[in-house]
């Protein structure tokens, strides 16, 4: 007799990067700003998902404000002020 033995285990990657977005922009208008300049961080983004280390599990609700279900998962957060949201 012979016995499938399977498993399918979760993984994923987390990184963050610091973008400078210029002084005269309001905080409502940071989210559009980034939409319409994601120039500014794809590529270093990429880079240093590229470079982070593999975690067990899809890190759904590991990180602040990440909880959308789904593959991929971008938000933003202006440092230093509690405002913030989904790219």
């Amino acid at each position: 007799m012979k016995v499938k033995i399977m498993q399918r285990s979760v993984y994923h990657k987390y990184a963050e990067i610091e973008v400078e977005v210029p002084n005269e922009i309001k905080e409502e208008d940071v989210q559009e700003y980034l939409i319409d300049n994601e120039d500014l961080y794809t590529e270093k983004i990429d880079e240093e998902i590229d470079r982070g280390e593999y975690e067990f599990g899809n890190g759904e609700g590991e990180y602040e404000g990440m909880n959308e279900k789904g593959e991929s998962e971008w938000r933003f957060d202006i440092v230093g002020k509690q405002y913030g949201g989904h790219l």
